[in-house]
Formats: C-alpha cells, structure tokens, sequence
C-alpha cells in the first residue's frame, strides 16, 4: 500500500514525517491515534480510492450543503446503516475541517454531510495547536483529503477572552495564546477573521507535510467564517 486517493500513503507518510520521528497508527478500537512503529499497520485505510475529490469539487459540496442547511432542506446523506457498514471498512473524507469546539458549529450538520464525509478537528478558536496539525497531516497524507477549511465563528469565546488579555484558570491559557499573535488592534468581528487567517498560514507554513502537499497540487487550505445567526458559511480570501 503505497498510494492512497494518488496520495503518499503509509510508507512514504512516514518517510516525509523525516527525522521528526513522527509514526501515526490507526488503533481498532475507535479509530484514536497513537504512536507506533512504523510497520504497524493503518486501519481504515483501503490501498486506493477510486472517486477521489479534488479541492474545488469538495468546497462546492461544502457549500451545497451549507445552503440546504440555511434553508431547511437538509437530505441528512450518508447516514443510513449502509453507509455505516461501508465506511467501517474504509474511510476517505472528501474534506477536513479545523473548526472550534463551540456547541453551536457542529461541523456535519452545518455542511448536511454525513458518516465518513468529513474528517473534523475540533478545539476551542479553531486554533492550529501542534495536535491539530498531526490530525491535519494524517487525514491529508494517509487518507488523501485534498480541502482543508479553517472555520471560525461569529462570538467565538475564545477569539473574545485573547481581546481581553486577562489571566485565565486552568489550561484554558493556552487556547487564547495561540490566538493573540493575531488579534493586534481588532474589533471581535474583524478579529475572528483574522484568526481565521491566522492558522491557515500556521498550518501552510509550519507543516512540512501539508506545504509539500501543497506544492504538489495535492491539497488547498482555506479558511470561512460561520455566522452563528443565520447558519451561512462565508468563504474568507
């Protein structure tokens, strides 16, 4: 199995992830990812898929489904035990989404996609920790999603709490720090924006798997903004 989707698949995976010592598997109990031996084997992945989706044809079926969304005609695809029993074998998403764990932007049911579509990581300001970009890589490199789309939110908490530059409890620091490099002199809305813009040029930048891919012509990263008002995706250039 060396190619996936005309992807670098397992073997070359670990040999692009180079002296990082990077080796991502699969386990067959919930699909989690653990490091391992290079050897191990991959779950979920099949040695090739024949319907591919470039990254135009993914963003159109985002944003087709993001208007049955706003519009309540939602067809709720591939949810039906067929599709279960399929995806269980294999899984090729036609998107990845970097989103934020906020309730209210729940990534499947905005895009009315369904099992096996999307591959979604999720964490609070949909920030690019080094956890997302591993997620990011994997679904990218090993499965052979060819969009990823960073998606910010109106009143996102978290883009608020780094604005206002205060000491937090806990952990929850380290969401609002990854944020502020961003946020220099911006109002909320302008703000989430441009933390939007903010991780796709972390994730382009500081990935050497996602910038190879990109350069191949294998991958695009974009970034949107969901308004949690009306329920519309607007694309952010």
């Amino acid at each position: 199995m060396t190619r996936i989707n005309g992807f670098i698949g397992r073997r070359n995976f670990f040999k692009l992830a180079g002296t990082s010592g990077l080796a991502i598997a699969a386990t067959t109990v919930g699909g989690s990812l653990i490091t391992s031996k290079p050897k191990t084997a991959i779950a979920d992945v099949s040695p090739a898929n024949l319907h591919s989706v470039n990254p135009n044809q993914a963003l159109k079926l985002l944003l087709a489904g993001n208007q049955r969304f706003m519009q309540q005609k939602r067809q709720y695809p591939h949810q039906s035990l067929a599709r279960l029993q399929l995806v269980a074998k294999a899984q090729y998403p036609f998107a990845a989404i970097l989103g934020c764990a906020d309730s209210r932007v729940p990534a499947e049911i905005i895009f009315d996609q369904g099992l096996g579509d999307l591959f979604v990581v999720r964490v609070a300001g949909n920030v690019a920790s080094d956890i997302a970009i591993g997620s990011l890589e994997y679904t990218t490199a090993v499965l052979g999603t060819q969009l990823i789309v960073v998606l910010g939110h109106k009143n996102c908490g978290a883009v608020v709490a780094a604005m206002k530059n205060q000491p937090l409890p806990g952990r929850i620091g380290y969401v609002v720090e990854g944020i502020k490099p961003a946020l220099t002199g911006l109002n909320s809305t302008d703000a989430v924006i441009a933390n939007v813009q903010y991780q796709v040029d972390k994730l382009q930048k500081t990935s050497t798997i996602l910038g190879q891919l990109m350069q191949a012509g294998k991958l695009n990263i974009i970034g949107a903004c969901y308004d949690i008002d009306t329920g519309k995706v607007i694309m952010i250039t």
